[in-house]
């Protein structure tokens, strides 16, 4: 039953993303985090203060997340079992973010193919904290892939993994964990002390499934007849070029498949920030690289979903 749960979850998610009407938890979590972000601000005012805030926004938004989401998954089950085990698709379904960056990735492919420039830029900033105002085409084109790939870990591989380590309420905590990192975890004045503790937890969440990533990105460009060997080196040479611990896996595993370079210098807030680049040029990047990356994704994602349930399954063979 529960490996179906996890199936019929993502299935869901592959096939209806995340409607904009529906309610979902991930918006109640930032909510959350907005109001008791406010609190921490009313009374830490010294950086020292508001590190020390932020490690109980932390606490408490992390904690809320996961009792509550055990909380419901048990009263359902007790209710009904069947109860129970669609709450838990529910739950599944609603922590996976695949076909929802692929929605919104496409919205950007198809404003460059079609559309402005200016409708290529609107849109990118949904999805990206840097600058867009000022970006050409092919800076577009790389944000776009540099996102998704980078996405990948946290909006599938990464809530698959600790679903297998604790289930539908830890997975929940770790959507919890990554929207503090991705609502507070910014290294600018104003959250550099109250983030402090988000951004720090996310990356070390973060760090199994980032390297996970390698791989099953790597598989997936070989069974999408991209350069897997390339991948593999070129993911593995290239996955310290990043601030980030972890954003360089990806990244730099989906540039060596489709021989592009990813990275280099960004805007973020009205600050320059100087990024290595990552992989080698083989050739400028191209319109349909948004495309082929969320392929690699996708499929990526599908490996993730496997591997899981089969230790998972091992694991209760064994217990």
């Amino acid at each position: 039953m529960t490996l179906l749960a996890w199936a019929v979850a993502w299935l869901l998610d592959y096939w209806l993303g995340d409607p904009q009407s529906w309610p979902h938890p991930v918006r109640w979590i930032g909510n959350l985090i907005n109001f008791v972000q406010r609190q921490v601000r009313r009374v830490c005012h010294s950086d020292r203060a508001l590190k020390i805030g932020g490690g109980v926004l932390w606490l408490v938004v992390v904690g809320m997340a996961w009792g509550a989401s055990w909380g419901v998954l048990h009263l359902a089950t007790l209710v009904h079992p069947w109860l129970g085990w669609l709450v838990e698709v529910w739950m599944i379904y609603t922590v996976l973010a695949a076909r929802s960056l692929s929605d919104t990735a496409l919205e950007v492919y198809r404003a460059l193919q079609n559309g402005t420039l200016d409708e290529s830029r609107e849109k990118l900033s949904w999805i990206v904290g840097r600058d867009t105002s000022q970006l050409e085409r092919p800076q577009i084109t790389r944000a776009v892939v540099e996102t998704v790939a980078e996405n990948s870990v946290d909006g599938v591989i990464a809530p698959l993994f600790f679903l297998a380590l604790g289930g539908a309420p830890l997975a929940m905590a770790y959507k919890a964990i990554n929207t503090l990192d991705s609502m507070v975890g910014y290294k600018t004045e104003k959250y550099r002390a109250i983030g402090y503790v988000s951004a720090r937890l996310d990356d070390a969440a973060n760090f199994i499934p980032a390297r996970l990533s390698w791989l099953l990105l790597a598989l997936a460009a070989f069974c999408l007849r991209a350069n897997p060997r390339q991948a593999l080196c070129i993911g593995w040479r290239d996955r310290h070029q990043h601030s980030s611990p972890n954003c360089a896996w990806p990244e730099a595993t989906v540039a060596g498949a489709l021989g592009i370079r990813l990275g280099g210098p960004n805007t973020y807030f009205g600050e320059r920030v100087e990024k290595p680049w990552m992989g080698d040029e083989q050739r400028g990047i191209a319109l349909e690289d948004i495309t082929r990356t969320i392929q690699l994704m996708m499929l990526a994602s599908l490996f993730a979903l496997l591997l899981f349930a089969a230790l998972r399954w091992l694991m209760s063979g064994i217990v």
